[in-house]
């Protein structure tokens, strides 16, 4: 374990010395900001909308902030992950190779196991980062939810939803890390992780199309419909089980393909 340890500092020090990292970071805050502020707009205008006509007449999520802003933004989060993911796992594998350090790597005393689990490690750390940098969302909402909105946020439903966005991520990057194991081109493997995680995530609305028991399987291993729950403040155990077996698989997978290139 220290081994993959020292894996997971090196990784996350390459990351944190290149610009390519403050890229996605800044890339993040701006397109999760636009989210955000749309999603505040909407609630401040059902709100104004309440005072004026009565809150019978506004719709159950826009009556707290949690429900209004929060819960919509961790949907937003979780479509803009696909598109962060895939540009921050590319590398980890696919570069080795690119620039023939793979080889090294194989032909020293370091086992397969610790080097995958090193590198998801560094992945995880940055992937944490990236989502952890959204943080300051419900901070801003909490100092604001006492004004014009009167309503106090969750804050018991908002850590439910980061840990189901880590999840999430972390998802992600297991599967983005496989995938780079299996190329030396890092833009090749951004774009097959992209092509898994979008219709993997996306196959809830195919299932509302299909008959049983294809539906229930369906949603069953969508994406979307595990985080679902959790992103709306309902904890169930079949969601981080779930999320957990991929990330395992995933990992198996890596190291099977990397264990393959040493006696390649």
């Amino acid at each position: 374990m220290r081994t993959a340890l020292a894996i997971a500092r090196k990784e996350l020090s390459i990351y944190f010395t290149t610009p390519w990292a403050y890229a996605v970071f800044t890339a993040m805050q701006a397109i999760a900001s636009f989210f955000f502020v749309n999603g505040l707009s909407d609630f401040q205008r059902a709100q104004a909308h309440a005072r004026q006509a009565g809150w019978e007449q506004v719709p159950p999520m826009f009556r707290n902030l949690t429900d209004g802003v929060m819960v919509p933004f961790w949907n937003s989060v979780m479509i803009i992950t696909i598109f962060v993911v895939p540009f921050l796992s590319m590398r980890l594998f696919a570069e080795e190779r690119r620039n023939k350090t793979f080889e090294l790597l194989m032909a020293s005393p370091i086992r397969p196991v610790e080097i995958v689990l090193g590198k998801y490690l560094g992945g995880l750390g940055i992937v944490t980062t990236t989502l952890g940098l959204t943080l300051v969302f419900p901070l801003l909402l909490t100092w604001l939810g006492a004004g014009e909105s009167g309503t106090a946020l969750e804050w018991g439903t908002v850590l439910l939803g980061y840990v189901g966005l880590l999840l999430w991520g972390a998802t992600c990057m297991a599967l983005g890390l496989f995938i780079s194991s299996l190329t030396q081109s890092q833009m090749v493997a951004a774009l097959v992780t992209f092509a898994v995680l979008l219709p993997w995530m996306l196959l809830r609305g195919l299932a509302q199309n299909t008959e049983e028991p294809v539906r229930s399987v369906l949603n069953y291993i969508s994406f979307s419909s595990q985080l679902s729950g959790m992103l709306s403040g309902v904890l169930d155990s079949q969601t981080p089980v779930f999320f957990l077996s991929v990330i395992v698989l995933a990992l198996l997978l890596c190291h099977r393909a990397v264990e393959s290139r040493r006696w390649a």
